[in-house]
This record gives C-alpha cells, structure tokens and sequence, in this order.
C-alpha cells in the first residue's frame, strides 16, 4: 500500500476508536448532571447515589478517551501536512478554541466535581457536574463546525493557493455543521441511554439494587427514546442538506446510477461498483427517493452516471454502512419504547433484559456506521470541492506510516481493553462499591 492509503487507514482507525469513547461521554455526563440536579431539587438521596456510580463510569470512560483524542490531532501535522497548510488558517481558530475554552473548562470543573463530594454546597457541586456536561457538548460543538467545513467549506477566500479565514461567522454558522451537531450529538444521548439501561438491566436479572436500578432503567430508556426519535427525524431532514450539498454522496448512499425524476427506492439493492450499475434492483417504491432526498415527489435525483469516475465516492462501503445504521435506527425506538411501557415490570420479562443488555453495542455500531457514511461518502474530497484527499497527504515514506499505523493498532487495542475491562469491572460492583 502507498502512503495515502496507509494515512487514510491510520486515521479512520483513530477516529473510528476515538469515536468509542466520545459519544459516551457526551450522554452521560448530561445524564449524571440531570441525576445530581434532581437530588438538589428533590432531597432524595437515590439520585445522589445514582450520581456516584454513573459518574464513576462516566470518568473511566472519559479518561480513556482523551489520549485517543490527542493521538488524533497528531496526525494532522504527521500524516496530513499538506492539508493542515492549506486549512490551517481555518482549523486553527475552530481547535484552539475547543482546547483552551472547552477542553479546559470541562477537565477543570471534573477535577472540582471529583474532589468535591462533601466539601461544596449541594448546589455548586451540581453546578459542578452541569459545567462538566455543557464543556464536553461545547467541546465537541467545535469540532463539528471544523468537520463541516470539510463537508461544506464556507467563510474562506483562496489566497496564495491556500484556503484562508475570510469570515468567522459564515464559518461557524454553517447549516450543514450544525444539522451534522444536531445528529451527532442526538445519536450520543441515545447510546448513552441503551447503556445506562443495559446495565441496569445486568443487575435486575440479578435482582441486585432493584429499586436502584429500575429507576435507572427507566431514565435510560426515556434518554434512548426521546433521542432515537430526534436522531431519526433530524436525520431526514440532514439527508435533505446532503442531496443539495454532497449529490455524489447521497447517490452512493442509495446506489442510484441513473438521473432521474419520479426516483424511486429499491428495498432490495445490489451494487456492483465494478460495472456501474446495480447487480440486483427488486421491489422498487415510485418517488421514494425523490421525496425523501428533496420532499418532493417529481424532483430530480442526480445518479453517479454523471459524475466522473474520479469524482465518486466508494458507493459499496458508503451504501452499506448507510444501511446498517437506518436498520439499527429503526430497531432501537422499538427497544426502548418497550421498556418503557413495561417499566414498573421489568423483571417479569427476563428475555427483554437479556436483549437490552445485548443491545449496548447496537448504538456503537450504528453511530460508526453513520460516520463512514459522511466521511467516506465525502471522498474523494479531503474538502469537499477544494482539495482532493490525495493532495493532502505528507511526503513521507509508505513504511514510515505503516510503522506508526501498527503502532496505534496495538496501543489502542490495549486502550480498548482497559477500558472494556474497567467499566465491566466497576459496572458489575454496583453503587453499593
């Protein structure tokens, strides 16, 4: 392999496992903060204790995830020189600010929540925790708005054949950043709510803690519910920003080859990227395609046809990881919504618990699926109409990053361990350790 597919791979093996740890903590750390702020409000000591164990988990998994958020940063001067010269002047700003406001203030106000118990009023160690959730979701606010602008660059001028900062507020205004914060931050709530009630649903089979944890249950599952719902209806409208921004990429999520009005959806669809053009088509619904990519049920969807060869994105992995996380997306509001219903008699459906505890993963794969689609379905953009992905690689030698790709494989393996060891380890003690 040649040093761009190595870069390529090293940094979707970093996002991809950085991305493990993020969305956890984003929910969380709102779940923890809602927990504590009802232990202030109501004086019931369940939500205090509720605050300590999920808040443990909280830190484990917080902790882990820093390193492999610094590691990923690194290979923007590393792996990808060229492109930090060419947007440095944009990308600059968007991390600096993520590190030294919000990085800073959530990393702060954990050290004050940690050390805090029993020496801060109740309020202002509430308070504490709350910082800690706003800091983390600003956090990744930030990151976010840089990642939009590589899907849809606004507020620059080309200058010296750079891509230089012409206009802050058009930069972080753009729509498409946040319709793409709107999705990311929603499917994080629903993980973290499947996670706090799988758990919860270890320990009821085991009829450990029951009133501790039916009551957490119950809160995860109305997390996961309410954002599985937000998730799906927002995504719609972000398929919307794609089919005007990024044709290419919606094409490729649907496998449509041929221009057309009155396009339609195919349930049953095989591509064949080798020939261009499906291998199997079955059970075709008229205008589907066309109302859900434009609301519109005569508008016209652009097919790959005509886009050049070079200009399409891999359309295999971007249709099937767009499949994936529909399907999961359509699976878990279910999920929830009957744990929910049957909340105040959980332990009379053991085979539900099973599948909840089961299901942890469900998000995880649906959230990493969701992400292939928006970054490989962006390709062969680096920035989406600015600057191929291939122009952006350092001149390095192909062994060096395959050296250093190894490298990250093994360490974050062992990061993914540890951190699977930890939180089944402490997850397991319950709120009694």
């Amino acid at each position: 392999m040649d040093t761009l597919m190595l870069s390529r791979l090293q940094f979707a093996a970093a996002t991809f496992f950085h991305f493990i740890f993020v969305p956890l903590t984003l929910g969380l750390s709102i779940l923890v903060a809602y927990m504590e702020t009802r232990y202030v409000s109501t004086g019931d000591e369940m939500y205090k204790k509720m605050a300590k164990y999920w808040g443990k988990l909280f830190l484990i998994n917080f902790a882990i995830g820093i390193v492999t958020g610094i590691t990923l940063e690194f290979q923007f001067g590393t792996n990808w020189s060229r492109y930090s010269a060419y947007v440095g002047d944009i990308f600059g700003p968007l991390l600096a600010i993520e590190a030294s406001v919000a990085f800073f203030l959530e990393s702060t106000m954990i050290g004050v929540w940690v050390f805090g118990w029993d020496k801060l009023s109740k309020r202002m160690h509430a308070a504490a925790i709350c910082m800690v959730a706003f800091a983390a979701n600003l956090s990744a606010l930030w990151i976010i708005i840089a990642n939009g602008f590589m899907q849809n660059p606004l507020g620059y001028v080309m200058r010296n054949g750079r891509a230089e900062l012409d206009d802050f507020v058009a930069l972080i205004t753009n729509p498409f950043a946040w319709s793409q914060y709107v999705h990311t931050l929603s499917a994080a709530f629903l993980l973290s709510g499947f996670f706090v009630a799988g758990v919860s649903a270890w320990h009821l089979l085991r009829k450990n803690e029951v009133e501790f944890f039916t009551r957490s249950f119950k809160i995860g599952a109305v997390f996961a519910f309410i954002f599985s719902v937000v998730v799906a209806v927002q995504g719609h409208v972000h398929g919307n920003e794609v089919a005007q921004v990024q044709p290419a990429k919606l094409a490729a999520m649907e496998s449509h080859w041929h221009t057309q009005k009155n396009a339609p959806m195919y349930l049953l669809a095989l591509p064949d990227e080798a020939n261009s053009r499906n291998s199997v088509e079955a059970i075709g619904i008229p205008s589907l395609l066309s109302i859900l990519a434009f609301n519109d049920p005569n508008a016209e969807v652009k097919g790959l046809l005509d886009f050049k060869p070079e200009d399409r994105p891999p359309v295999a992995l971007t249709f099937w990881s767009f499949r994936i996380m529909v399907a999961l997306g359509t699976i878990m509001p279910l999920l929830a919504l009957f744990g929910l219903l049957k909340s105040r008699k959980l332990q009379d459906y053991p085979g539900y618990l099973r599948l909840m505890l089961y299901a942890i993963p469900l998000p995880y794969i649906a959230i990493q699926a969701g992400w292939a689609v928006a970054e490989v379905g962006r390709q062969p953009w680096i920035v989406h109409g600015l600057m191929r992905t291939k122009d952006a690689v350092s001149p390095v030698e192909p062994q060096q990053v395959a050296f250093s790709l190894l490298a990250f494989v093994v360490v974050y393996t062992l990061l993914g361990i540890v951190d699977i060891y930890l939180l089944v380890k402490y997850a397991k003690k319950g709120p009694a350790h």
